[in-house]
């Protein structure tokens, strides 16, 4: 991959990335407002580093709606101790920091989708420029990288830890490794219906163990949810070898994503019912889903129906659907 080299990025750092011991601060990214001329983002981050072990980079708010990674990385930079690591620790809890404040999918700044934007551009909008830092700075440091997501206020899902299917089959057997280790309630084998521009592609192309998330939704997290995030940081960084202690394994069952059938999409507007809830098993063929037009009454709803035979994995969230949008996503249990 063909890095960005125009210009340095203006993103700085407020404490040294090298330096042992425990550091908080920020990225300061220069931003010229109406109410701050000379005003800038102050993204959080947390560098714990002790001695020379490898190091993992773990991030949340890559979507500014989804809470579950945020408060477990929060807690973990406050509580995680030094003595008990052997390498570096890179925090960064809320990545797309001004989405996240908004309590937005996407930055109210530029309507930037962070996972969309990478590898990011140094002189782009500020959703790019922070892409591209991370693209430049933070990622070549990482020997390991787990990106937290859930569903946002849009989608509901089980909760599970997933990694890709690679080309490279040693590098995917490593993320599939660490995705075990991560010990959710499901793990996926991930198929994306979109890859072009995720910080997952930047992070697999750069040859890095990748695991993520979806842990829920709703726009909201659950004690459950939260407990399986804090759990899994803890274990992914006990499989890289950077803190001591034995992982803690919960039973997973193993999910997979063979192909686009896996998702139903609406084709018309209006209100959902879901004839399935997260988790059942459904046949293909089965109604899963049907959309009620809201203009009028006595008209037949549109049906969604299962593409494959599995379990629904996930759910549109909200109770009115538009065409296009995601409202199932089936799963084939292995």
């Amino acid at each position: 991959m063909q890095l960005q080299t125009l210009r340095p990025s203006p993103v700085t750092p407020t404490i040294d990335l090298d330096k042992q011991g425990v550091q908080h601060g920020f990225l300061r990214l220069p931003y010229s407002r109406d109410d701050s001329a000379w005003g800038s983002v102050m993204i959080p981050i947390a560098v714990l580093r002790n001695g020379d072990g490898p190091t993992a980079l773990l991030t949340g708010g890559n979507h500014g709606d989804e809470y579950e990674g945020p408060i477990a990385l929060f807690d973990l930079a406050r509580t995680l101790d030094i003595n008990t690591i052997n390498g570096t620790v890179i925090i960064v809890p809320a990545m797309n920091y001004p989405a996240f404040q908004a309590g937005t999918r996407t930055s109210p700044i530029d309507k930037g989708n962070m996972n969309r934007s990478y590898p990011g551009k140094p002189d782009g909008t500020v959703t790019q420029k922070i892409a591209d830092y991370f693209t430049r700075e933070l990622l070549p440091r990482a020997d390991v990288v787990l990106d937290f997501h859930s569903g946002g206020k849009t989608l509901d899902f089980v909760p599970f830890a997933a990694a890709h299917i690679l080309p490279d089959k040693v590098q995917e057997a490593k993320g599939f490794d660490a995705v075990k280790a991560f010990s959710a309630p499901w793990s996926m084998r991930m198929l994306e219906i979109d890859a072009v521009g995720m910080y997952d592609t930047t992070v697999e192309e750069m040859g890095k163990v990748f695991v993520t998330t979806e842990l829920g939704g709703g726009g909201t997290a659950r004690a459950e949810t939260v407990a399986i995030a804090k759990r899994g940081a803890a274990n992914v960084l006990r499989h890289a070898g950077i803190l001591h202690g034995a992982i803690e394994h919960r039973e997973t069952r193993w999910l997979d994503m063979p192909s686009g059938n896996c998702f139903s999409f609406a084709e018309d507007a209006g209100l959902i019912e879901t004839m399935v809830d997260l988790g059942e098993a459904v046949q293909e063929g089965q109604l899963i889903a049907q959309i009620y037009p809201i203009g009028r009454t006595g008209a037949a709803p549109a049906e969604i129906r299962a593409g494959i035979t599995g379990v629904l994995a996930a759910r549109h969230f909200p109770g009115l659907v538009k065409p296009g949008d995601c409202v199932a996503v089936v799963g084939t249990v292995d």
